[in-house]
C-alpha cells in the first residue's frame, strides 16, 4: 500500500469518528433539552421571602386532571375507599388470567421502587419536613387520576394469546378511541404508537437506574464490587422474566413481604420513639404552612418537592399502572379502577410515610451534611444499628428487583402492540433490559437516566390528553356501579 493510500485511510477513519462523537453529543444534548423542556420550571410564580415557585409542565398537567377528576368522582378516594379494599376480593375464572388483587401486586412492584426510599429522603431533605404534607395531597388526588386511566384500560382491554388472560393499557385505548372516531379498522395509530415506543424507552431507562442504585448501596452497605451485585442482579431477572409467567408468580410472594416487612419495622421505630411523634406531626403541619416558611422564602420549595415526589412514586396519570390494570378478570371495570387508586394510597400514604417518619425521628444533628442513600442509612443505623443498615440495602434490592419485573410485564402489550403477537419480539424486548440492567450497575450515563425520565414524560402527556376526551366513559361506568 502507497503511503498516501494509507493517510488517506487514516485521516477518513479519524473524521467518521469525529462524525460519530458529534452525533452522540447531539442526541445527549437533544435529550437532556426534552428532559429541561418537560421536567424544568416553564411558569415561576414569585413568593413572599424573595423565593418563588416553579411549576413544570408535567406539573402543570398532572395536578389539574387530579383535581379535575377528583371533583368529577366526588372525592373518590375518600368516598369509595371501603369500596377500594372490597375489590381486592374479587376471584378470576379463567386460569391465565389475573385477579385485581394480583395486577394491584404488579402495579404496587412498580410504583413501590427506589422513589419511595430515595427520592422521599430528597424531597424532605430538601423541603422539609412539610414536604410530607404535601406528598399526601398528591396521592389523594392521583387516586382520582389512576382510577380513570385503569377503569378505561378495563374497558378496551383484550385477549392476550401469548400470555393468556388479557392485556390492554393507554396504547390500546387510544387506538380504540381514534379508530371510533374515524369510523375505520386501523392496525396502528400514530398516537398510541408513540405511547408504546415512550413506554418502552422509559423502562430501558429505568433499568439502569434500578442496576445502578442497588449496586452503589451494596458497595456501600457490604464493600461488595458493583460487578458481582451487577451478575446476581442480571441472573436472577433473566431466570424469572424468561420464563412465560413466572414474574407474576414471583411478585406475588416477594410484593406483600417487602411491602409488610418495611411497614412492620418501620411501625417498631415509630412505637420506639412514640414520644417523638407528636413533635413529628407538628413538624409536618407547621411547615407546609408555616408563616415562618413563607417568609423565608422556602415554601415554594417545600411545595414542590412534596409534590414531585408524590407524582414521581405514584405514576398516575403516567398511563403505566392501565398496563398491568387491563389484565385483571373482573365482573365491572370499575373494580379494577378502584384497585389501582388504593395502589397509589399504598404507595404514597403508606410507603413513602414510613421513610420519612424514619428519617424524621432522627436528630438533626445526626444526619447533616448527608444525602441520598448514605443519609437513609445513617438514619436506619441510629433506629437499628448495623441491622438498619443490612435492612436498608435489602430493601433497596428487593424494591429494586420488583420494579424490574413490573415494568417488564408492562412492557408485554406494548411491545404486542408495536409488534403483533410474537415471541420474538417478546424475547428481544426482555433481553435488551436485561442488557441495559447490566450496563446500569457497572457504568453511570445519566443521559440515558434522562432518556427514562423523557419516556415517562411523554407518556404522561399522550395519556393526559386522551383522559379528558375518554374520562366520561369511566365516570359513566362509576355511575352504573354505584347504581347497581
Amino acid at each position: 500500500m502507497r503511503a498516501p493510500d494509507f493517510y488517506g485511510m487514516m485521516l477518513h477513519s479519524v473524521k467518521v469518528r469525529k462524525a460519530e462523537k458529534g452525533i452522540r453529543e447531539n442526541m445527549v444534548a437533544f435529550i437532556e433539552a426534552v428532559y429541561r423542556f418537560l421536567w424544568g420550571d416553564i411558569i415561576t410564580i414569585p413568593l413572599p421571602g424573595g423565593n418563588s415557585l416553579g411549576l413544570s409542565l408535567l406539573v402543570i398537567l398532572l395536578i389539574p386532571t387530579g383535581i379535575y377528576f377528583t371533583v368529577r368522582t366526588k372525592f373518590l378516594p375518600i368516598r369509595l375507599f371501603p369500596d377500594m379494599v372490597r375489590a381486592l376480593k374479587g376471584k378470576k375464572e379463567e386460569k391465565n388470567s389475573l385477579s385485581t388483587f394480583q395486577t394491584l401486586v404488579v402495579s404496587t412492584a412498580t410504583r413501590v421502587g427506589m422513589g419511595n426510599l430515595v427520592g422521599v429522603v430528597a424531597a424532605v431533605s430538601a423541603g422539609g419536613a412539610g414536604a410530607v404534607f404535601w406528598m399526601w395531597v398528591t396521592a389523594l388526588i392521583g387516586s382520582s387520576t389512576a382510577f380513570v386511566e385503569a377503569t378505561l384500560a378495563q374497558l378496551y382491554k383484550e385477549k392476550d394469546p401469548l400470555y393468556g388472560g388479557f392485556r390492554g393499557g393507554p396504547a390500546y385505548y387510544i387506538h380504540r378511541y381514534f379508530e371510533r372516531k374515524s369510523g375505520k379498522k386501523k392496525n396502528h395509530v400514530w398516537l398510541a404508537v408513540l405511547f408504546a415506543v415512550s413506554g418502552l424507552i422509559c423502562w430501558c431507562g429505568i433499568s439502569q437506574v434500578i442496576s445502578n442504585s442497588v449496586a452503589s448501596s451494596f458497595e456501600n452497605a457490604f464493600h461488595i464490587p458493583p460487578i458481582y451485585t451487577t451478575i446476581v442482579l442480571v441472573i436472577g431477572a433473566a431466570i424469572i422474566v424468561l420464563r412465560k409467567n413466572a414474574t407474576v408468580k414471583v411478585l406475588d410472594i416477594m410484593v406483600p413481604i417487602m411491602a409488610v416487612c418495611y411497614f412492620v419495622i418501620t411501625i417498631f421505630i415509630i412505637v420506639k420513639n412514640i414520644g417523638s411523634m407528636p413533635a413529628v406531626f407538628g413538624r409536618i403541619f407547621s411547615e407546609a404552612f408555616g408563616l415562618r416558611q413563607v417568609a423565608a422564602g422556602s415554601f415554594g420549595t417545600i411545595v414542590m418537592n412534596g409534590v414531585k415526589r408524590g407524582l414521581f412514586s405514584n405514576e398516575a396519570g403516567s398511563g403505566s399502572a392501565p398496563c398491568a390494570a387491563a389484565a385483571a378478570e373482573c365482573d365491572m371495570p370499575v373494580k379494577s379502577g378502584l384497585a389501582q387508586a388504593l395502589g397509589v394510597f399504598i404507595d404514597t400514604i403508606v410507603i413513602c410515610s414510613c421513610t420519612a417518619m424514619i428519617m424524621l425521628l432522627v436528630p438533626e444533628n445526626l444526619v447533616a451534611g448527608k444525602e441520598g442513600m448514605d443519609l437513609l442509612q445513617a438514619a436506619m443505623k441510629f433506629h437499628l444499628g448495623d441491622f438498619g443498615v443490612i435492612f436498608i440495602a435489602a430493601t433497596l434490592f428487593m424494591f429494586s428487583f420488583s420494579t424490574f419485573l413490573g415494568i417488564l410485564f408492562y412492557a408485554r402489550s406494548n411491545v404486542s402492540y408495536l409488534f403483533g403477537d410474537k415471541w420474538g419480539w417478546q424475547t428481544a424486548y426482555k433481553v435488551l433490559a436485561l442488557i441495559m440492567l447490566f450496563i446500569g450497575g457497572i457504568a453511570t450515563y445519566t443521559f440515558v437516566w434522562d432518556l427514562g425520565d423523557v419516556g415517562i414524560g411523554l407518556m404522561t402527556i399522550f395519556n393526559i390528553g386522551i383522559l379528558y376526551l375518554m374520562g366520561n366513559e369511566a365516570l359513566a361506568e362509576l355511575k352504573k356501579y354505584e347504581g347497581k
